[in-house]
């Protein structure tokens, strides 16, 4: 088998994993798209790997920086500190370990409406600012995950377009 197939074949399981991992942040699901594109256009070599590369890394990048800001923006809108976001994450990590699957959700959304009744002392402004965080995160990962599946979209073309001419 030839080393390009191998290569273009653990490419894809990568970009898989990587989709996943803007859904289940355990895994670094931008990052990864952005590595396995650089390595497997370094790999290949060839003119439409190297495009392909450099096209989807953009877009993974992109969709990165933006659910950062959007999410990050949102957070500040609604007055969310970083105490509580810090409760979310170990509630986060709490969850992941209770309650398998869906635990890492869960604990996190707990966890930040915890954080937010410390802080508050109130439950119903507990709730609205951690419905508002948590309404910014869920747009945060679905915009990244949005482009890491069409930075995926480009590696197959490229991929198609790569075998096609060499």
């Amino acid at each position: 088998m030839d080393t390009q197939i191998i290569y273009t074949i653990l490419a894809g399981i990568l970009l898989v994993i990587s989709a996943l991992g803007t859904i289940f942040p355990v895994l670094p699901g931008s990052l990864l798209t952005i590595g396995t594109l650089l390595a497997w256009g370094w790999l290949l070599g060839s003119t439409a790997s190297w495009w392909t590369a450099g096209i989807g890394m953009a877009i993974a990048l992109a969709g990165w920086s933006a659910s950062a800001i959007l999410t990050g923006r949102k957070l500040k809108e609604h007055q969310v500190p970083k105490g509580s976001i810090l409760f979310a994450v170990i509630g986060a990590i709490a969850g992941a370990f209770i309650i398998p699957v869906v635990g890492l959700f869960i604990g996190f959304a707990v966890g930040l409406f915890a954080g937010e009744s410390v802080r508050r002392q109130e439950l119903s402004g507990a709730f609205s600012s951690s419905w508002a965080a948590l309404k910014a995160l869920g747009l945060g990962i679905v915009v990244e995950f949005g482009c890491v599946l069409l930075a995926s979209s480009v590696w197959v073309i490229g991929l198609i377009t790569h075998f096609a001419t060499r």
